[in-house]
């Protein structure tokens, strides 16, 4: 099992990217959340299985079709996985 953080910029926000994000997720079996961020960012913690991770993590590069992402970046994740998968 393994964590990644990744912080999305761009045109991110009111464009159901974090509902989009989780359908993905869970689609992957992955656990987290993704939540809006007061700099315009969307944050996005994901725990599970590496290649679902790195599926997720391409995705995110993409987002929904509304979205315009300029750059997504990601970090390993020591913390605490949570269950499920939330959006904030």
């Amino acid at each position: 099992m393994s964590a990644i953080r990744c912080l999305v910029s761009g045109r991110v926000q009111g464009v159901w990217f974090r509902a989009s994000t989780q359908r993905q997720a869970q689609a992957l079996g992955l656990s987290g959340y993704a939540r809006n961020l007061a700099d315009g960012r969307v944050e996005v913690l994901a725990c599970g299985e590496e290649g679902a991770l790195s599926e997720l993590r391409a995705w995110l590069c993409e987002g929904p079709p509304a979205a315009e992402v300029i750059s997504v970046e990601c970090s390993i994740w020591e913390g605490e996985s949570p269950s499920g998968f939330t959006t904030a």
